[in-house]
């Protein structure tokens, strides 16, 4: 009988091939074997698999009464999980009044905030970590506008909030900044005071290290974009091109790999696509695209895929795929309604001091 000879591969060489895996196949293969499940949940492997692997990007849905969510292929599109992820299955949370909000994205986490409780979620993973409200915010009923990023100079991620403090002397209203650090486990206020600042869209958009608003600065009455540096810590502020003072729908988002913003007017039946050519240069604030909306009564752009298409939301509870020519390629319909939707990619990431171990990988 012929003796068969076992394939033996390096342990190093079996590393550096699951490095290189989707995150999905990956979390399967913990059930490998002990090795291969302490390897791959080790904090360390997932961040050189971040830096090296190609990643996934998804599009997460929202939607409430009942509250659950729907993970779609950014690429693929139409290729979804037939089984939304719900919170009774890998997301248990109690009963609330209130409707669940996206508010923001970052490095595979997506920051869900539903009053009085807000939550980090690896989707990718089932990882959740809850975070309390601040006391600023528990205390006071006001506007408030919610980020999350990440600082790579303290491996850090931040939830950031940014509310009206009605509690400033002599009539004067300023604006209460403070973000938690998910590192030091606190809350920290930046000092002021601010610029007053009244936001439109309750989460910020995270882009080049920072993250953007859309507000209207109450001292001098109109509207800007309110940026948040996570590294320096610092706001500032971007002016709107002076076609955005003449149409009231129109939001951020980032078109290919640029800074941008999207306008509909009503009154020309177009959506007007603005990008930032050089980043915090107003100058560079130039029109790229026109779409007619003959197909559309409502059409928001949330993201553009590798070909350029833009996918965004419409009317009847859609998620629409259109081209640059605003023609429609495909759509996807929801039952109750996107409530709430954000583009994430998968990671096997974990928080700052979650379960941290000293792992290295031989060159």
């Amino acid at each position: 009988m012929e003796k068969k000879t076992l394939l033996y591969l390096p342990h190093e060489l079996i590393i550096k091939i699951l490095l290189r895996l989707p995150g999905k196949s990956l979390i399967c293969f913990k059930c490998v074997c002990k090795l291969w499940y302490s390897l791959i949940s080790n904090p360390h492997f997932a961040n050189l698999h971040f830096q090296l692997a190609t990643h996934t990007r998804r599009i997460m849905c929202v939607s409430n009464s009942p509250t659950e969510f729907c993970s779609i292929d950014f690429e693929a599109f139409l290729n979804y999980d037939p089984h939304p992820v719900s919170f009774n299955i890998n997301f248990s949370l109690p009963r609330f009044r209130f409707p669940v909000e996206i508010n923001g994205s970052c490095r595979g986490f997506i920051c869900l905030y539903s009053r009085p409780n807000i939550f980090i979620w690896n989707p990718s993973t089932g990882f959740k970590k809850q975070i309390p409200l601040s006391p600023f915010v528990s205390k006071v009923v006001t506007n408030h506008i919610y980020g999350f990023g990440y600082d790579r100079s303290r491996d850090d991620y931040l939830v950031v909030v940014l509310s009206n403090d009605p509690t400033v002397a002599n009539n004067v209203v300023s604006s209460h900044l403070e973000f938690f650090s998910i590192r030091d486990n606190r809350w920290k206020e930046i000092e002021g005071p601010h610029s007053p600042y009244d936001g439109y869209n309750g989460k910020g958009l995270l882009f080049n290290g920072a993250i953007h608003w859309l507000a209207g600065r109450l001292n001098i009455k109109i509207d800007v974009i309110v940026a948040f540096d996570l590294m320096d810590r610092k706001l500032f502020e971007i002016p709107l091109p002076d076609y955005f003072h003449q149409v009231s729908v129109f939001d951020m988002w980032v078109f290919g790999e640029f800074f941008s913003l999207w306008a509909r007017d009503c009154r020309k039946g177009t959506i007007e696509v603005w990008v930032m050519k050089e980043y915090k240069l107003n100058s560079s604030w130039t029109k790229t695209l026109v779409l007619p909306l003959s197909n559309f009564s409502i059409f928001n752009p949330i993201c553009s895929n590798n070909n350029g298409d833009i996918i965004g939301t419409s009317q009847w509870s859609r998620l629409v795929k259109s081209n640059n020519k605003g023609q429609s390629l495909e759509f996807r319909s929801f039952r109750n309604g996107p409530h709430d939707i954000v583009m994430y990619t998968e990671s096997l990431l974990s928080l700052p001091g979650d379960n941290e171990q000293y792992y290295k990988v031989e060159d």
